[in-house]
């Protein structure tokens, strides 16, 4: 068997995009990339096999290195642009699916809420300490009947004086049995609304979900409120309605436009090397015409899928994004990705479907990333009423 090990000593960049890049931006990604390198990939594989992670060491590693909020400002974070927090997210997911959503949900959803919609309060007692990686946070939208619907949640909180009870289920929760803070949103007689809910409040519990196939090297997990009782200034006082929580969605979105085409080049870097060194009827496997077909294919969808994710971070740095341009970038970009998964696949034969090599890992991983954040259905019908000026959902 190959040495699944081999280190590439070719690009898949064909379009020169290192030259659209600044050297802070490079630096971070190269940063991300060692990293990976040095504590992701040796282990992965058994992490994957086995569905478990060491997210506790792991996010402790990841708040040294500024990753956790990086892109929001003060609190600890890093600040940094919006297209840099892109680039770590395709580093990241280019070692597992799994290590981004880790980075994504604790970032992007848990202390974006905090750092978009809370107090003062808020802010100064959880923002910190999540950006060292003290404390984790997991985000409590979707529900066991409602995912791409969250206006039919069924999580209610009920005013009880001046503290609010909780009760509801939510499912498919990222860090949630390992997390010290839950963003959970629920209904009241206000609309919806988001509370700070600390894990270590009676009433709430959160049971891991086994036995899956996907995303295994990450923590997923049911949360249960079973009249959880909180203080007024457990809620977030900026987010009403479902405004709140879908505007979260858009920066995890965000991330994972940049996040899949890291998956796709770890799989079409693995596939060229396979390629290179697997010899078929004497000559290597890279030199016929089916093969090199494929791989100019998938490269050139690489490549398109890089120059859109690096103009949605332009636009995104420029304050100028808006939520159809979001939804174009993750349908097209997971869409291609996932395909690449697969094509390369092929070209490892029966060797790809085993763990020596990441193309299946990855393949699997992204079956779980074109479904959450939004199915390719859910942006389709975005774009389409962008496009028309009439919603479709209803």
């Amino acid at each position: 068997m190959l040495n699944s090990q081999t280190t590439a000593k070719f690009s898949t960049d064909l379009l020169a995009l290192d030259t659209l890049l600044d050297d802070d931006e490079r630096a971070i990604r190269e940063t991300v990339r060692r990293f990976c390198d040095d504590k992701i990939r040796p282990h992965v594989a058994t992490w994957y096999e086995d569905a478990r992670l060491p997210v506790r060491d792991l996010v402790k590693e990841l708040g040294s290195l500024g990753l956790l909020g990086m892109h929001l400002e003060g609190y600890g974070c890093a600040g940094t642009s919006a297209t840099a927090y892109g680039l770590a997210c395709l580093e990241l997911e280019a070692a597992d699916s799994g290590i981004r959503s880790l980075v994504s949900v604790q970032g992007s959803l848990a202390m974006f809420a905090i750092h978009h919609f809370g107090s003062e309060e808020q802010k100064s007692e959880w923002l910190p300490r999540m950006a060292t990686g003290d404390a984790i946070g997991c985000f409590g939208l979707t529900e066991p009947d409602f995912g791409s619907d969250p206006g039919g949640m069924r999580t209610r909180a009920v005013r009880d004086g001046s503290d609010w009870i909780v009760n509801g289920t939510k499912m498919w929760i990222t860090n949630g049995s390992v997390a010290d803070v839950a963003i959970v949103w629920a209904r009241t007689d206000e609309g919806v609304r988001g509370f700070v809910v600390p894990c270590d409040s009676p009433g709430f519990s959160a049971p891991e979900i086994n036995n899956k196939l996907s995303l295994r090297a990450s923590v997923t997990s049911e949360l249960v409120l079973d009249n959880v009782r909180l203080p007024d200034t457990a809620m977030l006082p900026e987010a009403r309605e479902l405004r709140g929580p879908l505007s979260c969605l858009s920066e995890a979105r965000f991330g994972i436009v940049f996040g899949s085409l890291g998956a796709a080049r770890d799989c079409l870097e693995t596939a060229i090397d396979y390629a290179q060194h697997r010899l078929v009827f004497d000559r290597p496997l890279a030199a016929y015409q089916l093969t090199q077909e494929k791989l100019a294919n998938m490269a050139v969808e690489l490549g398109k899928g890089m120059l859109l994710a690096l103009h949605l971070g332009r636009l995104k740095d420029a304050g100028q994004i808006r939520a159809e341009q979001i939804s174009f970038g993750k349908l097209n970009n997971v869409r291609e990705s996932i395909a690449i998964a697969r094509e390369c696949r092929t070209i490892l034969a029966a060797n790809g479907i085993t763990l020596d090599y990441p193309i299946m890992r990855h393949a699997n991983n992204l079956e779980s990333v074109l479904t959450y954040e939004g199915t390719s259905e859910i942006h389709l019908l975005v774009i389409g009423q962008s496009l028309t000026g009439v919603s479709a959902f209803r």
